[in-house]
């Protein structure tokens, strides 16, 4: 585990700073060092599963797959992936990725939880991880769950979206209500009110869910809806649907908060900023430990702003100097454990009482 969090630590800010796109590459010498033990390992075949966003969402599946690649470019790894385009596919799509051979097999998303743990206890011998699930009680052996504190890049972009509304009124489009999704939700929600705090006055937070992570169409209709309530800025954390949330916020010339990768490049005159969780680099490495031959299963990896696996874009024209080093600062002060962002409906409660 030291050796995945090493290695985010050491590519967390060049791959903010070109949004975390997972194309650049990885020049960390503890990357090269991760090559040279895998590289021989060509015939490690990794296989992916998407949950219904699709693989590409714009969001954590695409980046998850970009992480595959890039380790495929440093290792020769077989890799491959497989769309889920409802939720009956996860269990067929999980049991042809064995079938074809895999030694590694990766489920996206916390909706494949129930789906990876019972291929796991099916199939002792074959290594799976999943991204945004922790298991309740005992990790299977054979999993190595990976998950991120994403109430702490939501609190940011909570944070400069108080800073940046003209209107007061901001907006939230969820996907499917989850608590992995209820980080995103209260992290925001929490931002916006320390920065509401900060200014003294009120901004209301508008959140509505998709129920859905592949429905564009409905987060375009949604965010339109927000848009045209008096919501100047819209945040999504909803994968496909979200493309939608920034194709209504540059129809409306208002603003939209990418998540999970930096979506600037969908609008770069109406993506204010975006929170980043590197689950490309998550992928990537996970991977390359086990094939060195680590022992990764039956763990969970938990990351976030103090990893440096989790913040805001370098980039920050359409906010500011002076915003972007405010949230800089607080998310300093995340790390320094001096604010810690809420992740759930009872802490947002507490967190947004103790402001008073």
């Amino acid at each position: 585990m030291k050796k995945i969090v090493a290695l985010l630590l050491a590519a967390a800010m060049a791959v903010s700073a070109t949004a975390c796109s997972g194309g650049g590459k990885d020049t960390s010498s503890a990357a090269a060092a991760g090559e040279s033990s895998a590289a021989a390992q060509t015939s490690f075949k990794v296989s992916m599963v998407t949950d219904t966003g699709g693989v590409n969402d714009q969001s954590f599946n695409q980046s998850s797959w970009e992480g595959l690649q890039k380790l495929k470019e440093d290792t020769g790894a077989d890799v491959s992936y497989s769309e889920s385009k409802q939720e009956s596919d996860y269990a067929t799509n999980l049991d042809k990725a064995v079938d074809s051979g895999s030694d590694l097999v990766w489920g996206i998303g916390f909706a494949m939880g129930n789906a990876i743990e019972n291929a796991a206890k099916a199939n002792p011998d074959v290594q799976f991880a999943i991204v945004d699930n922790a298991y309740e009680n005992e990790t299977p052996a054979n999993v190595t769950a990976v998950v991120f504190r994403a109430q702490e890049p939501s609190f940011l972009v909570g944070y400069i979206a108080a800073k940046t509304t003209k209107t007061d009124k901001v907006g939230y489009v969820g996907g499917i209500k989850s608590g992995v999704i209820d980080q995103f939700e209260f992290g925001y929600k929490a931002g916006v009110a320390y920065g509401a705090k900060e200014l003294n006055k009120n901004i209301e937070v508008v959140a509505q869910y998709a129920e859905s992570f592949g429905d564009s169409a409905k987060g375009k209709a949604i965010a339109s809806k927000m848009f045209s309530g008096g919501c100047d800025i819209v945040f999504h954390a909803a994968g496909n649907v979200g493309t939608g949330v920034i194709e209504a916020a540059k129809e409306a010339k208002k603003f939209a908060i990418g998540v999970d990768r930096d979506q600037a490049y969908l609008a770069p005159e109406y993506v204010l900023t975006s929170a980043l969780k590197l689950v490309n680099k998550a992928t990537e490495e996970v991977s390359k430990e086990i094939m060195d031959g680590k022992k990764t299963g039956g763990t969970t990896i938990s990351l976030g702003v103090s990893e440096d696996a989790a913040g805001i874009p370098a980039e920050h024209k359409l906010m500011g100097e002076e915003t972007y080093k405010a949230a800089i600062d607080l998310q300093q002060q995340i790390k320094d454990n001096k604010i810690v962002p809420p992740a759930s409906q009872e802490q947002y409660d507490e967190f947004v009482k103790a402001l008073k």
